[in-house]
């Protein structure tokens, strides 16, 4: 049993170096010009699938048609968003986001969104799923094997969200704490079928035309065994390169890689500071420069290490800052009022269990099952056009399929 007070964090719901998002709908040239093919063509044609759509993604996809069939006939018809944040928690369930709560005075930006759900977490290969195969069923739809990155259990590969939102014009980010080639990341860009070849996760940043990406990861691009030199050919591709997140948040318009770390970040613990809220706000400000709007996914990574470790304080304050990142996305989903975001997480980690505590201390005591993950469902929090869709208990590829719905031109 552990007890910890840490009311000295309680006011980071209201982190004091955020930079201003600006909310534009001015278009940039440089981030736009290379969009602009992509919208003159459907989601449908085959020749601008960068893979190709499978057999069980299909049938998501028609259970989608089928919704935006009855959701057109319904006489308060869903509205849908111009943009999507998704944003996972890895490692987080019910116990983790009490614990934050307890210890912040019983508040977190979590709180406000308007909907919450249940997502079913296994995987087509075990009861407990890794973050490979839960990311995977976020991203795509489909269900897959343990250690396995946007490919099916047959190893063949499965288009993601991301891809379907750069086929319709939108621009792309990825932000996470961890490496940007780790699993959830990953799951969003990458088709391998192993999780730990980081290197070959690499090239995907290469091949595809994603805006943004701010995570670790500097040697996977930089010194590899292939001698190639991934961050000179993301500068030929017209990238802004950054290793600092400050130096991040100076860069005014385009395409932004930044690589904060040589493998992954430190924690909040380790001094991290305000990264993930920062990176956050950043990517929102740039992708928000595409007039067709964006789909942007943020990790907070590293919840799920304290619970491998059984570290309490690592989980709280981690969840804690994961909490004020989603304070940057939902002001400015309300402030836009065209943007959805969704909150969840890939599975539970540590089996934690909160067995007393304190609101007006801000103390708890919790107690850690195992060190590894578990199978229990993990929410799912909702704000924006579209979020009622999220409410109720359903597989983790719904919320692929829900995102698709509301995010494609399918009609």
């Amino acid at each position: 049993m552990v007890h910890h007070n840490y009311s000295n964090i309680s006011d980071l719901s209201h982190p004091s170096a955020i930079p201003t998002i600006i909310h534009s709908d001015k278009k940039n040239k440089q981030m736009t010009t290379d969009k602009t093919a992509k919208q003159k063509t459907g989601i449908f044609n085959k020749m601008t699938f960068p893979v190709r759509i499978k057999i069980k993604q299909i049938t998501g996809i028609f259970l989608a048609l089928q919704l935006t069939l009855d959701l057109c006939h319904a006489e308060d018809p869903v509205r849908r968003p111009k943009n999507i944040i998704l944003m996972i928690g890895d490692g987080m369930g019910i116990a983790q986001i009490q614990a934050a709560m307890t210890v912040n005075k019983n508040k977190l930006n979590i709180e406000r969104c308007t909907h919450s759900g249940f997502s079913k977490t296994h995987s087509a290969s075990d009861y407990i799923t890794d973050s490979g195969a839960g990311g995977t069923a976020i991203a795509t739809g489909q269900k897959t094997k343990n250690q396995s990155i946007a490919v099916d259990t047959n190893g063949r590969p499965l288009t993601t969200i991301l891809e379907i939102a750069e086929m319709e014009g939108k621009a792309t980010g990825l932000v996470a704490t961890s490496s940007i080639v780790h699993a959830t990341p990953a799951s969003f860009i990458a088709h391998v079928n192993n999780r730990n070849n980081y290197e070959e996760i690499a090239l995907a940043f290469i091949k595809t035309d994603i805006d943004v990406f701010i995570g670790g990861g500097i040697r996977f691009f930089s010194s590899r065994k292939d001698k190639r030199n991934l961050i000179d050919e993301l500068k030929t591709k017209g990238y802004t390169i950054t290793y600092t997140i400050s130096a991040a948040d100076s860069v005014k318009n385009g395409k932004l890689a930044c690589l904060t770390a040589q493998e992954h970040n430190p924690s909040i613990i380790e001094d991290r500071g305000n990264y993930l809220p920062m990176a956050t706000a950043t990517a929102i400000r740039l992708l928000n420069q595409n007039p067709t709007g964006f789909f942007l996914m943020v990790e907070g990574s590293q919840i799920d290490w304290g619970g491998h470790e059984k570290n309490q304080k690592k989980v709280i304050t981690e969840t804690l800052d994961f909490d004020r990142a989603v304070g940057i996305a939902l002001d400015f989903a309300e402030a836009d009022s065209n943007t959805l975001v969704i909150i969840t997480a890939d599975h539970e980690t540590g089996g934690m269990s909160i067995v007393d505590g304190n609101i007006k201390k801000g103390t708890v005591q919790t107690r850690f099952a195992l060190n590894d993950h578990t199978g229990v469902m993990v929410p799912v929090f909702t704000y924006g056009p579209g979020a009622e869709l999220f409410s109720a208990i359903y597989e983790n590829t719904e919320i692929f399929e829900k995102m698709l719905l509301l995010q494609s031109k399918i009609k």
